[in-house]
């Protein structure tokens, strides 16, 4: 039985504007695909259908609808964001000293802004050489005012700090709500009871909440992306948040909340200390800097590398299988998060090699993370700047 083949009929005003052979074509072709797509045989045990997980009133079970508030409060979470940075982390940064960069700006220029917009930011040699003849202008000019216009589009410092004060808000009170009821539950100190009597365990309200903010949350970073800062692993972040909300989504549908609550919460462990440390940075605390991004690295390494699959995978892929035994669905399930332990190594290996380059300068200078162009010469000191004009890496403006 298909408990979602009612919400088609969302789509009736749609299929009525259709010729009556057309629209009868569509609503079976829609049928025919919401059949398939939540087909009882792949999603659920052998014997279990989708009538049986409507639970009751007394023993409510996760119903896919429930997601539906994920995407409305996903916006509201982004609305709080904006004013969260501009009327208290704003106000904190100033008041620990970190300020808007100043920034010089690139001239007006029709040709080479057209060149910048449509065609490249970084523009080599031979195009310089081409551009140089065109405008009748200097290469130099012509760098300058490219590097210029690359540093207009470029978050300030104190963009950044508000940025990660959201984050290190968020993190450090869904951890805390997480921590707080998983230290009750059974499955926490016995993963196998994550199995049993599946998939009939009953929902509990902070199970709901906590899944529901942390689905909305993601899919908030993921619409956020677009207009955050540019860091190098743009493409990594963004495959990792839609891998969590599909699997936060299906192991919700599916009612495998218990183990999906352990990985969330073992998640949001390190998370903090990395906009912790990201907030030292920014606010030029350099020692109190590196001690954060020390103990992030060391809880980071060791729940995602150590905990994870020991604790996690484990019980999805080994005690998940003598309890319950596999299905469809479990084949999907399973390696997903296999995909998640990819990125985590990923990860690590980018932290340890900052935190090899950390130790050998004798200090974390900055977010590995961050955008390729965090710097520029226009914002490079005195004294460097002339080490570079000496060197012939910057000439003289």
């Amino acid at each position: 039985m298909n408990v979602l083949t009612p919400q088609m009929n969302l789509n009736d005003s749609a299929i009525c504007l259709l010729p009556r052979s057309s629209s009868a074509a569509l609503a079976a072709a829609m049928a025919s695909f919401s059949a398939w797509m939540w087909d009882e045989r792949f999603w659920l045990p052998a014997g279990v259908t989708w009538a049986d997980l409507r639970g009751s009133p007394g023993a409510p079970l996760p119903q896919p609808s429930d997601l539906c508030l994920a995407l409305p409060l996903a916006f509201g979470i982004f609305s709080v964001r904006l004013l969260f940075e501009r009327f208290l982390a704003k106000p904190c940064a100033v008041c620990l000293g970190v300020q808007v960069s100043a920034r010089k700006k690139a001239e007006p220029n029709a040709i080479l802004e057209k060149v910048f917009t449509s065609i490249t930011k970084s523009p080599d040699d031979e195009r310089l050489r081409g551009l140089s003849k065109q405008l009748d202008l200097e290469e130099r000019i012509i760098k300058r005012w490219f590097r210029r216009r690359r540093n207009q589009e470029k978050a300030s410092v104190l963009a950044k700090f508000c940025e990660s004060m959201w984050r290190l808000v968020f993190y450090i009170g869904i951890f805390c709500y997480g921590i707080v009821f998983l230290w009750k539950t059974p499955w926490f100190w016995d993963t196998k009871h994550c199995w049993y009597n599946y998939p009939f365990q009953a929902l509990s309200t902070q199970v709901y909440w906590y899944y529901i903010a942390e689905v909305s949350f993601y899919w908030s970073l993921m619409f956020s992306q677009f207009t955050d800062i540019k860091r190098k692993d743009f493409v990594i972040m963004l495959v990792h948040h839609l891998v969590t909300v599909v699997l936060i989504s299906f192991s919700y549908v599916t009612n495998m909340v218990r183990v999906g609550t352990l990985v969330l919460c073992l998640h949001d462990s390190s998370d903090s200390f990395l906009e912790a440390a990201k907030l030292a940075n920014y606010a030029k605390y350099q020692k109190l800097c590196d001690v954060l991004f020390g103990l992030f690295a060391i809880i980071f390494i060791g729940t995602r590398l150590c905990i994870y699959p020991l604790w996690v995978l484990n019980t999805a892929m080994f005690e998940s299988w003598e309890i319950i035994g596999p299905y469809p669905s479990w084949w999907v399930f399973n390696p997903m998060l296999l995909l998640l332990q990819v990125l985590h190594i990923m990860w690590s290996y980018l932290i340890l090699r900052l935190t090899c380059r950390a130790v050998s300068r004798g200090k974390v200078d900055r977010d590995e993370r961050s955008d390729s162009e965090s710097g520029s010469e226009d914002e490079v000191p005195g004294k460097q700047r002339r080490i570079l004009r000496r060197n012939g890496h910057v000439k003289n403006e």
